[in-house]
């Protein structure tokens, strides 16, 4: 089968290569791969800024149909539609974090596309653990957008308390800020959206999902902004998306007094913000980094109850081949998320079946 391989160590060494099709054991599960969506983390793998560990198949957004099933399985059947959890790939299992559920932080861990092979392929062979079925009114398209959703719901709905009547503000409008913004958004939170220049696209898209507002920072501080747009008081929830060192700063300066701060996106380097704002409003700040198994769970009750979809957030539908050209949409920001399938059937993306019916 033809896969997109990190196929040496460095910058770049990435290209299609063929492979070979990856056996199902007895007590695994082979997944078709439908979608595969584009992560940050694909870049900082071909570029050799994430720990990587070639050669590797790329990927680990994506969601597809169990066409093989191990003997010692019961839990999944061929034909069930799935996404896949692709973080759990390699972990110990015994440490007191993948005890907890805190698997994230077990230090053996390795996930799908840089630790062991990803989805950027025609199959995949998981363990039946790592499979969610997804309802039948979600296509597999939107699906493979649950790894990057998982993320936002734990920062929104699982490590933040955001009440009715409150005000969010969401710095960085990619694909996991807008995703923060559609959960707000379904909560009833009034959301003020921040990005850069170079964001006009995102930002107009986040007006479409609901935001109350929307400001360019390129054209006013965003202090200034949130400000004016909340009569002087600040935001009740700052959710920091971007990792960009001026946006901590902006949302700490926004905050109100006694609000909350949640730090999502990877700063990727030190940064210097005003640490008295912290004393002085009596701030909570907390990390969210990526999800549990638990988060996962309640995402599949999210998809189950049907009152927000994903699918409108796909910009780009690409096939395989077309790698190169995914990478450049995500690299200069051209993009909300960039989603590549690996084949065609009757001239038409494998797993589209459900059309896209956006309703956020």
């Amino acid at each position: 089968m033809k896969a997109l391989v990190k196929y040496a160590p460095g910058n770049g060494n990435v290209d299609i290569r063929e492979v070979p099709v990856p056996a199902c054991g007895p007590a695994e599960v082979k997944v078709a791969v439908a979608f595969c969506g584009m992560c940050g983390t694909d870049l900082h793998v071909m570029h050799d800024t994430f720990p990587n560990y070639p050669p590797v198949i790329l990927g680990h957004e994506f969601a597809g149909t169990v066409v093989e099933v191990g003997k010692q399985v019961s839990s999944v059947k061929e034909g069930d539609r799935v996404t896949v959890l692709g973080a759990t790939a390699v972990m110990c299992g015994e440490c007191a974090y993948c005890r907890s559920g805190y698997f994230i932080h077990c230090s053996k861990r390795r996930g799908m596309g840089h630790g062991v092979n990803g989805a950027f392929a025609q199959y995949t062979v998981n363990r039946p653990d790592q499979l969610y079925k997804i309802p039948d009114s979600f296509s597999l398209e939107e699906a493979s957008v649950s790894e990057p959703f998982a993320a936002a719901v734990q920062a929104v709905a699982e490590f933040t308390t955001v009440r009715p009547g409150d005000i969010a503000l969401v710095s960085g409008p990619g694909p996991i800020g807008l995703l923060c913004l559609k959960l707000l958004a379904a909560e009833g939170i009034r959301t003020i959206v921040a990005g850069a220049k170079g964001d006009e696209d995102r930002l107009a898209a986040a007006k479409r999902f609901g935001a109350s507002d929307v400001v360019d920072t390129s054209a006013a501080p965003l202090k200034d902004a949130v400000m004016q747009a909340t009569g002087g008081v600040g935001v009740d929830a700052a959710f920091e998306c971007s990792g960009h060192p001026d946006s901590v700063r902006g949302c700490i300066d926004s905050l109100r007094p006694l609000g909350k701060y949640t730090q999502v996106g990877v700063c990727g380097r030190d940064i210097v913000f005003p640490m008295d704002q912290i004393f002085f409003k009596q701030l909570s700040i907390v990390g969210s980094r990526c999800y549990t198994a638990r988060t996962w769970e309640r995402m599949m009750n999210i998809y189950a109850q049907g009152r927000l979809r994903l699918n409108d957030l796909i910009s780009d539908l690409l096939p395989l081949s077309d790698w190169q050209k995914a990478f450049d949409l995500c690299a200069d920001r051209k993009a909300l998320k960039v989603v590549l399938y690996p084949s065609e059937s009757n001239g038409r993306p494998m797993g589209s079946e459900v059309p896209r019916t956006a309703t956020n």
